[in-house]
């Protein structure tokens, strides 16, 4: 029996994903487990496995397709396995997907006045979007080729854009207005091959109008559409959250590192022996974890709808990755429990794994409190943007060589930039800055880690 295969939810509010390669053809045979297709997500990118034996009879959207959690990705020819709900001819009284698409589509009743099936692309996923209207049984049939004409005006007038959701998001990406794209599909149904030659003819009548800018020897258009991946997505939708929904305040300070350079001297050799790279960002991680501790408001969050503070006793803290496609932000658990030899092993991991798109959902999940060096690109002071519902994030910045007073002498002092946001609603003020404090009294005497207390 046919069993169609959905895309799953991966999990923390999936609602899409864009396939980026297919492991599979139709007529090919397939075990429990054997991956399927790798498909982006906001978060992560993963490899779906196939929940059964059988032969793969259909694959849904091509690589660039976006599918939503719940849409079929797969059918799978299962023998031995009678499924109604994925059967080829579902029980009576049970309507398949496809037939309550042509009946029900946004909205709209729609009367069938043929039972001949309408053959399904490989780009269908199994129901169109749009409306179309046509003469029901009880119609009166024009009787001469005037009145023909005049009905078959009026109904195109009325009739909508015929096209599968994979196609209708690609020319809303694109900006393309899919009512005026030709359809080459049964019925006239839209698909992406479809949008991309529209697109393309638009660019060719620009290129007569003058609509051009000349870089060079080279002719470009005016404007360039891409489509926003899903990460891009993820990070447009948290950050609009997190503005809307946190009271945000920032304290800058600046801290003399010169203790810590010394340390990170001595045992930086010692660390890349055993392939770990020691960095700043290793003792940061650690001391802003041991200063949590003292200062539990910022590993907290508000829980409005239940009139609450919920206040971690565990530190995750999540440290931001910059990646060709957008800002990620891997965890690094119990980071107070564990050795600057361990953290800074984890971040080397993590950042690899954030780079080639390896990160799990479970590596992403549970950060308490996050931290962002955008210092090592070159910025110096920046007001960081809460990970929402997190209470505060720490932005390192650039060091810089600055005179500063040791001893009662004027000197050169490696000064590191701290920024930090709060929620103002859960962070006073004066529990901001005790807080950075206590982590720039951990970076200026490096040992403290080792005394202290509890």
């Amino acid at each position: 029996m046919k069993f169609i295969f959905n895309f799953p939810d991966l999990g923390e509010g999936l609602e899409e994903g864009t396939v980026l390669e297919w492991f599979v053809k139709s007529g090919q045979q397939v075990k429990v487990g054997d991956s399927l297709v790798q498909m982006e997500t906001d978060k992560v990118v993963a490899d779906i496995p196939s929940p059964k034996d059988g032969v793969i009879l259909k694959t849904y959207g091509e690589v660039g397709d976006i599918i939503k959690v719940g849409s079929p990705l797969v059918d799978i020819q299962v023998e031995g396995v009678e499924d109604s709900s994925n059967s080829d001819k579902p029980d009576k009284g049970v309507e398949s997907e496809e037939e309550r698409a042509e009946k029900h589509i946004d909205g709209n009743e729609i009367e069938k006045t043929t039972t001949e099936p309408i053959a399904e692309t490989e780009e269908d996923a199994g129901a169109v979007v749009g409306t179309i209207e046509v003469a029901g049984k009880d119609s009166i049939m024009p009787t001469s080729n005037e009145a023909e004409i005049e009905s078959t005006t009026k109904l195109d007038e009325k009739r909508k854009t015929l096209a599968t959701p994979v196609a209708r998001a690609m020319a809303k990406q694109m900006g393309v207005d899919i009512n005026q794209v030709p359809g080459s599909g049964p019925s006239g149904r839209v698909k992406t091959s479809d949008i991309e030659n529209y697109k393309s003819s638009i660019k060719e009548e620009r290129a007569g109008t003058g609509n051009m800018v000349y870089d060079g020897n080279e002719v470009k258009d005016d404007v360039t559409y891409e489509p926003l991946s899903q990460i891009r997505k993820a990070i447009a939708k948290n950050m609009l959250q997190s503005k809307n929904n946190t009271a945000q305040m920032s304290v800058f300070e600046e801290v003399d590192i010169f203790e810590l350079m010394q340390v990170r001297a001595r045992y930086k050799q010692r660390f890349a022996n055993k392939d770990v790279s020691l960095t700043y960002l290793s003792f940061i991680v650690k001391a802003v974890a041991q200063a949590l501790k003292h200062h539990r408001q910022l590993n907290s969050q508000i829980d409005t709808e239940n009139n609450r503070m919920i206040y971690r006793n565990r530190y995750h803290i999540g440290i931001a990755v910059d990646t060709p496609e957008g800002l990620v932000v891997p965890v690094i658990r119990d980071a107070d429990r564990l050795s600057i030899f361990q953290i800074a092993k984890q971040i080397g991991e993590l950042a690899q794994k954030a780079r080639t798109r390896k990160l799990s959902i479970e590596e992403m999940k549970g950060g308490s409190f996050s931290i962002t060096s955008f210092g090592s690109i070159g910025g110096i002071y920046a007001t960081p943007v809460l990970n929402y519902p997190q209470a505060g994030i720490l932005g390192i910045g650039r060091i810089l060589k600055t005179p500063v007073v040791r001893d009662d002498e004027i000197v050169v002092g490696n000064i590191m930039p701290l920024s930090l946001t709060v929620d103002h609603r859960i962070v006073d003020g004066g529990e901001a800055t005790r807080f950075i404090y206590k982590v720039m009294e951990y970076l200026t005497d490096p040992i403290s880690f080792l005394m202290e207390e509890g």
